[in-house]
């Protein structure tokens, strides 16, 4: 329904972190940023509330990256096979990004995750100042 490759059931953005490698079926994919809601959202819907609603529902989905090719079909177990060292669950990234409580000391935490895409990043250290 909302344009994604991969649809979980159990896999929560509160457990999940920028930076996680997970294997299902014999793919393994990296975890890079969560989803974020675009005026799209709101014309499929026909509702114009659609992104506000995506945003407080906390449940923004994230993308990944492939890091080996596999075959992945319905059914197959998920696994998390490497947690990120210094990862930050994809819940807090969104709700920071989304104009959540931000310190100095979380936006530079952000900044600097390794797994997650630049742009993300950029956007945490301009709001540094």
């Amino acid at each position: 329904m909302f344009g994604e490759n991969l649809t979980t059931e159990g896999v929560l953005e509160t457990e999940v972190c920028i930076g996680d490698r997970i294997r299902i079926g014999t793919a393994e994919f990296h975890v890079t940023q969560p989803r974020q809601p675009c005026f799209k959202l709101g014309i499929r819907f026909g509702r114009d509330d659609m992104p506000k609603r995506f945003v407080a529902s906390g449940r923004s989905g994230f993308y990944l990256s492939i890091v080996s090719d596999g075959t992945v079909g319905p059914g197959d177990a998920i696994h998390i096979s490497r947690r990120a060292a210094d990862g930050m669950c994809v819940a807090d990234i969104f709700a920071l990004k989304m104009g959540g409580h931000a310190t100095p000391e979380t936006l530079r935490r952000a900044a600097s995750l390794e797994g997650l895409t630049p742009s993300w990043r950029e956007h945490f250290r301009s709001r540094l100042g």
